[in-house]
């Protein structure tokens, strides 16, 4: 993506993710070779918000992917006043955003649908603009993902909010005012948008019971280097101290452990020899803990993970997705694809979406053995799996099908790509680098 003009040229990726919605794979090749983890769509696109705290100021962001989210992201700040200036080339990637004096405060409802992440302008316009209107986000259809949290946050700091016809109109008379705020449920979303707000608010604020995702402390390294201080209380906490004015900064956004690890079971499943390289380790302790536990071979270093062949099965596991430091439930539904194929019987349990499994009738297509019960799926592994004509129902369901068709014998076509394209940059190119035969269509 660049700018001309003033105005955005849609980047490459972007026109083949609208235009190439098909992945035709030939399966049952080993994976071999290194594949670099890019940035963190999940961390990206709340630091990307923070620009909307600065008023005729400049934030600088290194290592942004180029991805479908990222591009939405972009165009909802364009829409905003933000002047964006993308820099991309093979070996880096940097966005810059030339913030206005004045913003605009309405979000489109076009692009507020298209994503669930555009509730995070919420915090940053209100506590800037003093009022905001943006219509309910859309997203993966995952289950309900309320911003009840972020507007009750929000009402403890002054605002005043009502829903009218999907559109959330908030206002504050003068500034937000810091406060003491406990979450009922450590929301990732909501954390990060009462961090933003609070950043421009009267006094201190404390956020208690806060996410602890990496992406997190990634924003909180992003707000102080435009001004704000963030301090870090206890276990579950966060201490900002407003600030009148943000100044400009740059900082870097953390490496994608979500894509890492799905390259990583993508070496699992095909029995590979591949390195995943430009990770944080520890950020992936629980995946790793548990393909340890079902006895893959690999070894850690400090900036990567090596997958080594193996000549037996999984063992079967236990898994439960849990708030960070927990599995996380975006790498679910890749985990359970390579748990098709474990010698033995799986038990998932999701205890974050409600609709997170919709994954399992397409792998069963492809010859896995799942049953849900509720929020659980049981996993009966199977020997090997047979390519078929399959569908990504989110994000992370097209990853899992996609490691399951690298894996699978014969021919496997994975439609509604358009899902895949919003958090995998490149995968297709990605993947042939390691000695698959993948196609767009």
């Amino acid at each position: 993506m660049s700018i001309i003009s003033g105005k955005t040229e849609i980047s490459h990726r972007r026109e083949e993710s609208t235009i190439y919605n098909t992945m035709k794979i030939n399966g049952g090749i080993p994976l071999s070779g290194t594949v670099k983890t890019q940035g963190a769509k999940n961390a990206a696109l709340p630091v990307m918000a923070v620009c909307l705290l600065l008023r005729g100021e400049t934030l600088t962001l290194d290592n942004v992917p180029d991805l479908y989210d990222i591009n939405t992201m972009i165009e909802t700040l364009e829409s905003l006043g933000v002047t964006v200036e993308v820099k991309r080339d093979e070996n880096s990637s940097q966005v810059i955003f030339h913030t206005p004096e004045e913003l605009k405060w309405e979000v489109s409802e076009t692009l507020a649908r298209k994503m669930r992440a555009s509730s995070l302008v919420l915090g940053p316009l209100l506590a800037n603009c003093g009022k905001v209107s943006l219509p309910l986000p859309g997203g993966c259809s995952i289950g309900s993902r309320p911003i009840d949290l972020h507007l009750k946050g929000l009402k403890q700091m002054g605002a005043e909010i009502e829903i009218q016809n999907g559109v959330v109109h908030a206002s504050v008379k003068g500034k937000l005012r810091g406060r003491r705020i406990y979450l009922d449920f450590p929301s990732v979303g909501a954390t990060e948008n009462l961090m933003m707000a609070a950043s421009l608010a009267q006094g201190e604020t404390i956020i208690e019971n806060v996410a602890r995702e990496p992406e997190i402390d990634n924003l909180a390294a992003v707000l102080r280097c435009v001004g704000v201080t963030v301090e870090t209380e206890g276990a579950g906490g966060v201490r900002i101290i407003g600030i009148d004015k943000a100044h400009s900064g740059r900082e870097r956004v953390i490496p994608d452990r979500i894509e890492a690890s799905t390259y990583i079971l993508a070496g699992v499943m095909t029995n590979g020899h591949i390195k995943v390289e430009d990770l944080v380790p520890s950020h992936i302790d629980a995946i790793l803990a548990k393909l340890e536990e079902a006895g893959a071979k690999f070894s850690v270093k400090k900036n990567s993970v090596e997958i080594f062949p193996s000549k037996k099965r999984l063992h079967p596991v236990s898994v439960k997705t849990l708030p960070y430091p927990g599995f996380p439930t975006d790498s679910q539904p890749q985990m359970a694809a390579a748990l098709s194929l474990a010698r033995g019987v799986s038990t998932i349990e999701e205890s974050v979406f409600q609709a997170r499994f919709l994954y399992a009738q397409e792998l069963n297509r492809m010859g896995a053995d799942i049953q849900i019960s509720r929020d659980v799926a049981i996993i009966r592994g199977v020997e090997g799996l047979q390519g078929a004509g399959v569908k990504a129902t989110d994000l992370r369901a097209g990853a899992a099908l996609i490691i399951a068709g690298l894996s699978a014998k014969g021919e496997t076509r994975v439609d509604d790509m358009i899902h895949v394209w919003r958090g995998y940059e490149a995968i297709d190119k990605k993947l042939r680098g390691l000695g698959a035969r993948v196609e767009l269509i």
